[in-house]
């Protein structure tokens, strides 16, 4: 009773003036039992009172934009794909070979990307062989504190003096980079389906998924690379568990001026951690979301013209990039 009232008196107290503490302590006190993800930590606040200084590039004076490696970023499921997009990764071959007993494996050629972002949850089995870019993206935008973030202007009515805050040159690549970042928050929810967010602090990152996700009690995982990878080589499942099945909420990083993450709730879903070795030697353990439910995506979106299935007869899965976060309830 003495620690329940304690931990009741310490939200209460983080929630009154959750702007005079750091980003660590205030996620240490709302996620008592969560360890703070590698890929989190790494790009917060070195100090309480100090903000991080955000990009200069010696090269580009008008490059302020983070971007990672990943030249698609997050992929809408919300539209209709874009050539551009069917062309990147819908018109390639692969080959998934199925290993069988002994030392014999059954080949088949399937309409496949050969940067497979997409799949189905059949293939997430020992043995199967499958290509896919690398899981680094290197987005290195640092955290601001809440308290800063507040107040920058965040939407598209305020579009000019985003560019006019962070000086930023409106014909630039980074001008057109944050238009589409902001354009891709504010596109509608699918109600009664989806809950999004995009979260400019990890104070508001914390908030969200515990509005979301309704207990403390909180899984934060990603995918773990060890090593550097090539842009594309063929991956051997090793092992496939399951962390959750049921909600969970996950966090995309967006290039922006600082770190913004799309999070979002889109449905039930099954949360595997799939370890895999590549032709290379490179050992990965890849955090994938299957998502049971895709009936309500748009039919006409990547997903679907990728692995040629209609929405809801089939889970859809990715696998999410290192510095992408999933939070599932733990037990």
């Amino acid at each position: 009773m003495k620690l329940q009232a304690l931990t009741i008196f310490l939200l209460s107290f983080v929630a009154s003036t959750h702007a005079a503490i750091s980003p660590v302590v205030y996620w240490k006190v709302k996620l008592p039992n969560t360890q703070i993800p590698k890929v989190i930590k790494d790009f917060l606040p070195q100090s309480d009172d100090v903000a991080p200084e955000l990009k200069q590039d010696n090269t580009n004076a008008n490059a302020k934009v983070y971007y990672g490696l990943s030249q698609y970023g997050t992929i809408s499921w919300h539209r209709a794909a874009t050539k551009d997009e069917i062309l990147h990764f819908a018109t390639k071959k692969n080959v998934i070979k199925q290993v069988t007993r002994g030392n014999s494996f059954e080949a088949k050629e399937e309409d496949r990307p050969l940067k497979q972002y997409f799949f189905l949850e059949k293939d997430l089995e020992k043995g199967n062989i499958i290509n896919f870019p690398t899981l680094l993206n290197k987005n290195e935008a640092p955290f601001l504190p809440r308290g800063s973030v507040e107040s920058i202007p965040f939407s598209m009515e305020k579009f000019s003096e985003i560019l006019n805050h962070f000086s930023i040159d409106r014909k630039s690549k980074d001008a057109q980079t944050i238009k589409k970042t902001i354009e891709l928050c504010d596109e509608p929810e699918v109600k009664h389906k989806e809950k999004k967010m995009c979260v400019t602090s990890l104070e508001s990152m914390v908030d969200f998924g515990l509005s979301l996700l309704r207990t403390n009690n909180i899984l934060a995982i990603t995918s773990e690379v060890q090593g550097e990878t090539q842009n594309s080589q063929r991956y051997t499942i090793e092992k496939v568990q399951q962390i959750a099945d049921g909600n969970n909420m996950v966090c995309h990083k967006l290039n922006y001026v600082y770190a913004l993450h799309y999070c979002h709730f889109a449905g039930s879903t099954r949360t595997f951690m799939v370890s895999m070795i590549g032709d290379d030697g490179t050992k990965v353990k890849a955090v994938s979301v299957c998502h049971k439910d895709a009936s309500f995506w748009n039919p006409k979106s990547l997903p679907f013209i990728v692995l040629k299935v209609k929405p809801g007869t089939t889970p859809i899965c990715h696998f999410l990039k290192d510095d992408q976060i999933v939070f599932v309830p733990s037990e």
